[in-house]
């Protein structure tokens, strides 16, 4: 989590990232990210998400739960007042799909991105369907299907790119 300036905008930037605890998000993360949120708010500025998660830290109980339920919380706050941009940049999965679904824009990654609530092995088991991730949230079905998706790229750099570019077509804040 933390400050940057994109093409000299202050934006506010977090994380969940697969390379660490497979972006499983714990309540210290989850209450630094809903921080940051609320204080991109306040300071008028753009805040942006990068995921790659598989959702909550189930381990450390009701505290994680809580702590995701102020990010969903400052999202929904944010809701017009600033700019929020969600680049789902790997699997998606469980409280992890439901921030970027809050926000106002979400960007995809073709063939790298899904994002669903609960995946294939659940589905097997209630219905009976066998179903790849990419079939159950990726980025065709979420930019041609289901419209959560407003953008797709190729690639992650394109796609971090196409932020940048979205940017320049934005205010600040609603001020």
């Amino acid at each position: 989590t933390g400050f940057a300036h994109i093409n000299e905008r202050p934006v506010y930037l977090f994380a969940q990232d697969r390379t660490v605890l497979a972006g499983a998000v714990g309540s210290a993360h989850a209450e630094k990210i809903a921080n940051g949120i609320r204080t991109a708010r306040l300071l008028g500025m753009p805040c942006i998400g990068l995921y790659d998660s598989v959702g909550a830290r189930i381990q450390e109980g009701l505290s994680v739960t809580a702590a995701i339920g102020k990010i969903f919380f400052e999202n929904s706050i944010a809701s017009g007042a600033i700019p929020q941009i969600s680049a789902i940049m790997g699997p998606c999965i469980g409280v992890a799909s439901y921030s970027p679904a809050l926000t106002d824009f979400i960007l995809m990654v073709r063939g790298t991105s899904q994002m669903f609530i609960t995946g294939p092995p659940v589905i097997k088991e209630v219905l009976g369907e066998d179903v790849t991730m990419e079939e159950l949230g990726g980025a065709g079905i979420h930019s041609e299907v289901s419209g959560v998706a407003d953008m797709v790229s190729v690639d992650d750099e394109r796609c971090l790119a196409r932020i940048r570019e979205l940017l320049a077509f934005l205010p600040a804040n609603c001020n």
